[in-house]
């Protein structure tokens, strides 16, 4: 992979969501970032996705490929709702719908202003590539209205039993809160073994995440996520 480029390299060839690209083996990873360059193909975006892998970078830089260590995860008997969020979701104040709004919901994760952080990671490039995944059937939302309008959401990427959390953004008080966890409970529903939330955060810990060491991590989705090969 070309170290040189600025966000998706052109040269680099495009994978179709059949092909499959391997990287490094985890024996050599001795840092975070795994690998740099490539671009944001389906097939290139789904074999990192099954390697424990996702682009995570500032516009301006090349594509920059990572693991962190230690992961955060979210099984199923530790989803925590506080009891003021399941009166928020029983109360009608959002309407949740899924795969209603993808578009909508990565476009909003992009405009949302983040502390500790000078601009969006959210390019256009990552909101086309993943509005690919989602046509293709990878890639999941969840979507939060009031009133007709969308005022929250989060999307990440489905491998069969384990679903990979994106982002989420909300324009309301608890906007985001309502999509994630409602989003949560129908994977659940549906058998999926975890959420990976990637990064540990304060806000994913009251949900009921916890940090596992990437190894572990790497096992655990080894045992659950679908080959397409």
């Amino acid at each position: 992979m070309s170290f040189f480029k600025s966000g998706p390299d052109p040269d680099f060839p495009h994978l179709s969501e059949k092909s499959h690209y391997q990287f490094p083996h985890p024996d050599k990873w001795d840092d975070n970032i795994i690998s740099v360059g490539g671009n944001l193909s389906p097939g290139l975006l789904l074999s990192a996705y099954e390697q424990g892998i996702f682009p995570w970078y500032n516009e301006g830089d090349p594509v920059i490929w990572q693991s962190p260590d230690p992961r955060c995860v979210l099984f199923p008997d530790k989803l925590h709702i506080s009891s003021s969020m399941r009166k928020i979701l029983n109360s009608g104040a959002f309407q949740i719908t899924y795969d209603e709004d993808f578009e909508g919901v990565i476009r909003g994760c992009s405009e949302v202003k983040r502390s500790k952080q000078d601009g969006t990671w959210i390019t256009n490039d990552i909101i086309e590539a993943y509005t690919e995944l989602h046509r293709l059937g990878w890639a999941h939302s969840a979507e939060a209205w009031s009133h007709g309008e969308l005022v929250g959401g989060c999307y990440g990427v489905l491998l069969g039993r384990a679903f990979c959390g994106e982002s989420m953004f909300a324009k309301k008080p608890n906007a985001s809160k309502a999509a994630f966890l409602s989003l949560a409970q129908v994977m659940f529903e549906h058998k999926v073994a975890f959420i990976d939330c990637q990064v540990p955060t304060n806000h994913l810990m009251s949900l009921g995440g916890e940090e596992m060491s990437r190894k572990e991590f790497l096992k655990l989705l080894k045992k659950y996520r679908v080959f397409r090969y």
